[in-house]
């Protein structure tokens, strides 16, 4: 099947788009919103936008929609989408399903390596702090840059307190530590953001010896991996689709890899391979998953949609990085 190569990310709603409904004031214009739409009605919406349902079929698309938002579908159009807002002839709906399904599946194969990779920061970064600053070391605003803002950063640490507060953890150390913690225990309730968040505010000193020590890289091109994996987690853990998507920030390559970044997925899992601390699971489990999932899906999806180039086969197993994945004994 021929795929489209129009790839744009355009917006998902347009002021021409809104239907007769209550008026809301944005700015100086007047938009009027939908008024709400019956599963029958969606699936008229969606024929009038030129996509074939086949005869017979009119059930079982009225049941997907029934376990699928219409709003949050409707990204999934984008890629079909012409410059003059009309869609591409001819494209069954089938395949706007499977794409959906295909994008759901990459998701959750990519959050599995997001976690490991999340866990082994943690307590990595956790083990070096602690033991060069001692055990609430991090409270210390010694230990940050001058550009660190630490009323902004204690207001974090006690947000990551506060949320977890009915947890046993939390209880247990209010109890007996006086509502004090070890950097190793507050670190298990920090996001992906906070310990970017936290790494990036670090003395240039430590960043320099954990950036090398855990990747052979340099701090500056640890920053970038780490804000583009907490773009990429955040979409994933929120069900969000990374299918035809622009992420608002590039992963920095290293000096030995010839590829491009792009804001498109290929970039981000590449920068996955490089923090990845398990080589051989990396090569063993989850290229070896992706490739299926794609050979499942690849005569409805388009692999531009999602930034792989032609040789993507060849350089996602291929090691670009010599020696990543230290630790600290």
């Amino acid at each position: 099947m021929a795929y489209y190569s129009f790839n744009r990310t355009p917006h998902t709603s347009h002021a021409s788009d809104v239907s007769h409904g209550e008026t809301f004031f944005m700015g100086r214009v007047n938009l009027i919103l939908k008024e709400p739409k019956s599963f029958e009605e969606q699936l008229t919406s969606i024929k009038e936008k030129g996509f074939v349902i086949p005869e017979g079929k009119e059930q079982a698309c009225i049941e997907f929609l029934q376990k699928t938002n219409y709003y949050r579908l409707s990204a999934y159009f984008l890629p079909f989408r012409k410059n003059d807002g009309t869609f591409f002839p001819e494209i069954n709906f089938s395949r706007i399903q499977r794409i959906y399904e295909f994008d759901s599946r990459l998701r959750a194969l990519i959050f599995g390596i997001v976690e490991d990779i999340e866990v082994y920061l943690r307590t990595q970064i956790a083990y070096y702090a602690a033991h060069k600053y001692g055990t609430l070391g991090y409270l210390e605003e010694s230990m940050f840059s001058e550009n660190h803002n630490d009323a902004k950063y204690l207001i974090k640490i006690a947000g990551c307190i506060e949320e977890n507060a009915n947890t046993l953890v939390v209880k247990h150390h209010k109890q007996y530590y006086k509502g004090k913690f070890p950097l190793w225990v507050i670190i298990e309730f920090f996001s992906v953001g906070m310990l970017s968040y936290f790494y990036k505010d670090m003395i240039t000193e430590d960043k320099k010896v954990i950036a090398t020590n855990l990747y052979r890289t340099s701090p500056v091109q640890l920053e970038s991996w780490l804000r583009c994996l907490t773009d990429l987690r955040n979409r994933c853990a929120h069900y969000s689709r990374i299918y035809y998507w622009s992420f608002p920030a590039m992963p920095k390559m290293p000096n030995n890899c010839d590829y491009k970044a792009d804001r498109k997925l290929f970039s981000q899992l590449l920068m996955l391979k490089f923090l990845y601390p398990d080589t051989n699971k990396w090569y063993s489990k989850f290229v070896p998953a992706l490739k299926v999932l794609i050979e499942e899906y690849e005569e409805d999806i388009s692999l531009k949609h999602i930034g792989f180039p032609a040789d993507w086969k060849l350089r996602l197993p291929d090691e670009l990085i010599k020696g990543g994945g230290g630790t600290y004994s």
